[in-house]
């Protein structure tokens, strides 16, 4: 029977309940509550996305926030650069660290390509100062690209700024850890 780790006591390793263990009993106090909950491994508490699902989620979500804001006012607005930068720091947050580099370099693709999408079949929806109403597919792309330009900015320098804070308190993985506790 292999041993189990009682979620209370990583010093027992009898096979049975947590509830039943004689070292530690569970309290009902919210300090022994929240004790249990800092010891619960990081399998449980952590579930990173690869490069592929976080890009997926990343590029369905933008298609989500578009939509909505060119259905609700006709343009792109607050609403559409408010949701740039959550998506793009949240793929920032979700990636797993195999996949930070991709994380790093999807902000400018995922803009490009959403204003891309938006200058082809919405091509109204672009509103930019000076920008004539017979812009062609470039002219739009180029005026959206330097008008959310500051959204730009913004979303990926706080994506790569959490991506290196990520890397930073990363655990060292090429040193696996030898205690037998």
């Amino acid at each position: 029977v292999p041993p189990y780790v009682c979620a209370f006591s990583r010093k027992c390793l009898q096979p049975h309940a947590f509830w039943s263990c004689e070292t530690t009993r569970p309290s009902t106090s919210v300090r022994d509550m929240s004790q249990a909950v800092t010891r619960s491994t990081g399998a449980w508490a952590r579930r990173d996305l690869n490069a592929r699902q976080a890009i997926l989620v990343a590029c369905l979500a933008m298609a989500a926030v578009t939509g909505i804001d060119v259905a609700d006012n006709g343009r792109l607005g607050f609403v559409f650069s408010l949701g740039f930068v959550l998506i793009v720091v949240t793929v920032a947050l979700a990636a797993d660290l195999d996949s930070l580099f991709q994380a790093g370099v999807f902000p400018p693709i995922l803009l490009i390509g959403t204003l891309g999408v938006v200058a082809t079949f919405w091509p109204d929806a672009i509103h930019v100062n000076g920008l004539a109403d017979d812009a062609g597919f470039i002219g739009r792309m180029i005026a959206a690209t330097i008008d959310h330009g500051k959204t730009l900015v913004a979303g990926h320098g706080l994506a790569l700024g959490l991506i290196g804070l990520r890397i930073a308190t990363a655990p060292d993985r090429r040193y696996p850890s030898t205690s037998s506790t």
